[in-house]
C-alpha cells in the first residue's frame, strides 16, 4: 500500500522542533508531521563526550521521554515515572536476532522491516522493526511511536519494550504477538490455509474497536490512530488482538476544536473521503477505517485489489449498492465461511460496517457505540480454525438475554439511520 502525498504543511510546528535545543517535542503537542528533509544533524552532535557510541537522536529521544512535565492537562500522561521504554544498543539488537537473519523475517512494510527476536538478558521473545533509512518513516515518525506507546497502556494496544537510536540505525522493540497480523490469515489464504471463523472474526473486530475506544475516549488529550488496516492488527496465540504502529498517530481536537488539520498521510482504501479531500481529521476517520477493516472480515477480501474486476477493486464502492438492500447481503460473505454463521450475527455486522463507512463523517457512530453493538454479536465460539463454528450455548441464549441483544443492535441500526435521514434535512 502506499501513502497519499502532502497537502499541507505545519511549518511552524517543523521550526519549533527544530529549534528546540534539547530536542524535545513540546509539552502539548508531542507529534508533528514530518517535513520533507530529515532534521539535521551536524558532526559536533554525532558523539558526546561522555559516550562516543551515543548519538545525538539517542539523545533526543531520550530527552523527548523524560522531559515531559507531569500534571499537564493537555499531556496523555502526566507521570513520566509510568514509562517503562528501554534503550537497546544496536549490538544487542542485532544479537537478539541473529544479524538480522532472513530466517527471523517476520514482515516487511514501507517503514521497513520486522524481525524475531530472543534477548539476551531476559530471555523473552520480541518483535524488532528496524526502519529503512530511505522507508516512509523517519526520524519524528520513530520519535512520536516512542512516544506514543510509552504513554498509552491498553490491552489491546501492543507492548514498546524499548527502542535503538544508535548511530543512523532506528529500531523499535515490541512485545511479540505469535500469530502475527489479522492480514495474514484473513486476506489471500492459501488452499490448505483453514479460514477464521465467524465468532473469531467478531472477536478480532470488537477488541480491534475496544483498543480504538481507548485512544478516541480515555487518552487525554483523545489521539487519532490514522493507520488503522488489517495488517496493523496483530494477533497472539489466542486471538487476542492489539492494534500496532503509531508512528502516524496525532493527539486529536480539544476544547472547542472540531477537528486536526494535517497533511493526508494513511494507506490508500483506509482513509476516510473527508479526510482525503481536506486534511481535516477527527475520530471519526479512524471509524471510518474501523468499517474498512469489518467489511474485510465480513467478506474476506482487500480493501483495494486490483486484480478484481473494475467495479470490486475498491471494496467499499462495491459494498455501497448491496448496503442499500439487505435481501442482498448474503453476497458480501466470505465464500470460505461456506454459509457457517448465524445469519441475523451476520447481517447485524454488516448494518454496522454500512454505519462506520457513511460518507458524511458526523453520521457515523462514535466508536463507543460500535463496541456496544459488537459486544452483542460476539457470541460464544471457539477461536481457531480447527473448531468449528457451534450454535451458543442456551445459557447465553436465554430469551431475556437474546432479547437484549437484539434491542441494543436495533437502537444502534436505528442511530445510524435517524442520524443519516437528520444530516439529509
Amino acid at each position: 500500500m502506499t501513502c497519499f502525498s502532502c497537502i499541507s504543511s505545519r511549518r511552524r510546528a517543523a521550526k519549533r522542533y527544530t529549534e528546540k535545543k534539547k530536542g524535545t517535542f513540546p509539552p502539548s503537542i508531542p507529534h508533528q508531521d514530518p517535513s520533507p528533509q530529515p532534521h539535521p544533524i551536524s558532526s559536533s552532535q554525532q558523539q558526546s563526550n561522555e559516550n562516543p557510541r551515543k548519538t545525538a537522536a539517542e539523545t533526543t529521544t531520550n530527552k523527548a521521554i523524560t522531559s515531559r512535565e507531569g500534571g499537564d492537562k493537555n499531556n496523555i500522561a502526566g507521570d513520566s515515572s509510568n514509562i517503562a521504554a528501554q534503550t537497546f544498543t544496536f549490538r544487542e539488537l542485532a544479537a537478539a536476532t541473529k544479524n538480522f537473519r532472513q530466517e527471523y523475517l517476520l514482515g516487511e512494510g514501507g517503514f521497513g522491516r520486522v524481525y524475531k527476536g530472543r534477548l539476551d538478558k531476559t530471555d523473552q521473545l520480541v518483535a524488532v522493526k528496524q526502519l529503512d533509512r530511505n522507508g516512509l518513516q523517519g526520524n519524528r515518525e520513530f520519535l512520536v511511536e516512542v512516544l506514543m506507546l510509552s504513554f498509552l497502556h491498553h490491552q489491546n494496544l501492543v507492548s514498546l519494550i524499548g527502542y535503538c537510536a544508535d548511530g543512523e540505525q532506528r529500531l523499535l522493540v515490541y512485545e511479540y504477538m505469535q500469530l502475527g497480523s489479522l492480514e495474514d490469515h484473513l486476506l489471500d489464504l492459501p488452499p490448505n490455509r483453514c479460514p477464521l471463523p465467524w465468532f473469531t472474526r467478531m472477536k478480532i473486530a470488537l477488541q480491534a474497536a475496544k483498543g480504538l475506544e481507548y485512544l478516541h475516549n480515555k487518552a487525554n488529550p483523545p489521539v487519532i490512530y490514522r493507520d488503522l488496516k488489517s495488517s496493523n492488527i496483530l494477533l497472539d496465540k489466542d486471538y487476542n488482538t492489539k492494534l500496532s504502529d503509531f508512528g502516524l498517530a496525532k493527539l486529536g481536537p480539544i476544547g472547542d476544536k472540531t477537528h486536526v488539520s494535517t497533511r493526508v498521510m494513511g494507506t490508500y482504501g483506509y482513509c476516510a473521503p473527508e479526510y482525503q479531500r481536506t486534511g481535516q481529521l477527527t475520530v471519526k476517520s479512524d471509524v471510518y477505517s474501523f468499517g474498512v477493516v469489518l467489511l474485510e472480515l465480513i467478506t474476506g477480501k482487500r480493501a483495494i485489489d486490483n486484480r478484481r474486476g473494475p467495479e470490486q477493486q475498491n471494496l467499499v464502492t462495491w459494498a455501497e449498492p448491496i448496503f442499500t438492500e439487505p435481501g442482498r447481503f448474503s453476497e458480501l460473505a466470505d465464500p470460505l465461511l461456506s454459509d457457517d454463521f448465524p445469519k441475523k450475527s451476520f447481517n447485524q455486522a454488516v448494518a454496522i460496517s454500512a454505519m462506520c463507512l457513511q460518507e458524511d463523517a458526523p453520521v457515523r457512530p462514535l466508536i463507543s457505540d460500535v463496541v456496544t453493538a459488537l459486544s452483542c454479536l460476539q457470541l460464544q465460539g471457539d477461536a481457531g480454525c480447527s473448531s468449528p463454528v457451534s450454535p451458543p450455548s442456551p445459557h447465553l441464549t436465554a430469551e431475556i438475554a437474546s432479547k437484549d441483544r437484539d434491542r441494543a443492535v436495533a437502537e444502534a441500526i436505528a442511530w445510524g439511520t435517524k442520524s443519516k435521514h437528520n444530516s439529509k434535512i
